[in-house]
């Protein structure tokens, strides 16, 4: 049984120790933090774009202009792979301390 702070208590160490739990979720804070800034660069990027190059923004492509291409057709795929990125590598992460943990339980 673990000890009540989380600790090491004979063999086993607790995965759910506030120990464990800070790492992972400071590891976690990082990738959202990153996922977020990638998220934003689009989503102030296409304004900007629109303001500072008009002309080009207003091209056609495919019958739309580049502005309503790329926030009617371009967009839902990019937050689609920004999340498919966090969720693969956000299990990864938890997988990562599991396996340090249980590491660590064999010494």
């Amino acid at each position: 049984m673990s000890s009540p702070s989380g600790e090491k208590s004979g063999d086993k160490i607790d995965i759910h120790s506030e120990s464990f739990l800070h790492s992972l979720m400071r590891k976690q804070l990082k990738l959202s933090i990153a996922c977020a800034a990638t998220f934003m660069v689009a989503l102030l990027g296409l304004p900007l774009l629109n303001y500072f190059f008009p002309e080009f923004m207003a091209k056609r492509i495919f019958g739309f202009t580049l502005s309503w291409f790329i926030l009617g057709i371009a967009f839902f795929p990019y937050v689609w792979i920004i999340s498919y990125y966090f969720i693969r590598n956000s299990i990864a992460l938890e997988d990562e301390e599991v396996k340090s943990a249980k590491g660590d339980e064999k010494q």
